[in-house]
């Protein structure tokens, strides 16, 4: 086996051209972006609190796919993204817990809630990885299934429903 050296690479710093399709507006990639890291910081603060573990394994672009979600549901509400209360739980074998819970805006009544619930990987898209690897990690990473669930809760009556 051949072992080869991975260089990184900014993509900040380059100059390219990215295609985006035509219904997103750069605001919404940048709200989009913004989310997707927040749920970022909010999962490595949980991840020795809450996950009692060293590692937490997503699979590439969920994080963008549910803040993606996210932001479709928030569409329609009166105050958008800003109203939203946002409760993060994670569901294993064993339980289910919550890890955290975030308001987009701490200034603003919360007009809807949104239960995100991520799960453990019981195997899957994991099963690439290396058996080395699984072996060094086993007992203390966290793997995160493709599968999530999101849930809304309106906080309010309009005369429409």
């Amino acid at each position: 086996m051949e072992v080869l050296p991975i260089n990184n690479v900014n993509y900040a710093s380059q100059n390219n051209e990215w295609e985006y399709d035509s219904y997103i507006t750069s605001e919404e990639d940048d709200y989009g972006n913004d989310l997707s890291q927040r749920l970022e910081a909010e999962l490595r603060a949980a991840k020795s609190t809450h996950l009692s573990c060293g590692e937490v394994l997503l699979p590439c672009g969920l994080l963008q796919r549910i803040s993606q979600d996210i932001l479709a549901m928030a569409e329609s509400e009166p105050c958008g993204l800003r109203g939203c209360t946002l409760y993060l739980n994670f569901e294993s074998e064993q339980d289910c817990r919550r890890l955290s819970t975030v308001k987009c805006d701490p200034s603003l009544a919360s007009t809807f809630e949104l239960y995100l619930t991520l799960k453990q990987a019981s195997a899957g898209w994991n099963s690439f990885l290396p058996q080395f690897l699984k072996k060094i990690t086993r007992g203390n990473t966290v793997m995160i299934s493709t599968e999530y669930e999101l849930n809304k809760n309106k906080l309010y009556r309009s005369y429409i429903d």
